[in-house]
């Protein structure tokens, strides 16, 4: 189950007052972009894409968080009963379904991390949560970014990125551009798209 987009806008708006920053117009660009490829695919759901893309890191209303931002999203969406969005926020950070890869602080309790690797170990990839990865590496909070770009942009903040979390990026852009039969950047207006405050 999934919330509407009026409910999911809500629920990001009612993030953002708790926990203020750029991951929401992050989010807005993510949804944007999953929208816009779900609809050119012509065999997925557009309006679902755009409110995965748009409660994929919800967790971050939780707080300034790095993998702990995955437990909070994941737990609070299954409270809510939007088991569909629960898995979004779990699996947008693991594209090689593997925790090993994550880029940032490991600051999740013992507790927390359980429940990430027991929940991602369970869970079986499908086009969505493919979408959502592909469009948390194009989404950045002024726009739709250059995937190699932001991947070399992350690289230096950090000192490292995982060559196969890089391999994997560019492997979902192939896949989505050739089930579209078009370029991604094209589809998801990267030359003109700037999102809103919300």
């Amino acid at each position: 189950m999934i919330p509407t987009r009026e409910k999911a806008m809500e629920l990001i708006r009612d993030g953002l007052a708790c926990n203020p920053g750029p991951w929401g117009r992050h989010c807005i660009t993510a949804a944007h972009c999953a929208e816009k490829i779900a609809h050119a695919c012509g065999d997925m759901d557009s309006e679902k894409a755009y409110i995965l893309g748009l409660l994929h890191d919800i967790g971050r209303k939780f707080g300034v968080r790095h993998l702990g931002h995955v437990s909070d999203g994941y737990t609070y969406m299954k409270q809510l009963g939007y088991d569909e969005v629960a898995k979004i926020c779990l699996t947008h950070s693991f594209n090689n379904h593997t925790i090993d890869d994550y880029i940032g602080k490991f600051d999740a309790s013992d507790e927390e991390l359980r429940l990430i690797k027991t929940e991602l170990d369970k869970a079986v990839y499908d086009e969505y949560d493919r979408l959502i990865q592909l469009c948390d590496s194009l989404a950045g909070a002024g726009g739709v970014l250059d995937v190699e770009d932001r991947m070399k942009d992350v690289k230096k903040r950090y000192g490292f990125y995982p060559q196969a979390k890089w391999d994997t990026n560019i492997r979902l852009m192939q896949h989505f551009e050739k089930k579209m039969n078009q370029n991604i950047y094209i589809v998801c207006e990267k030359d003109t798209f700037v999102p809103e405050d919300i």
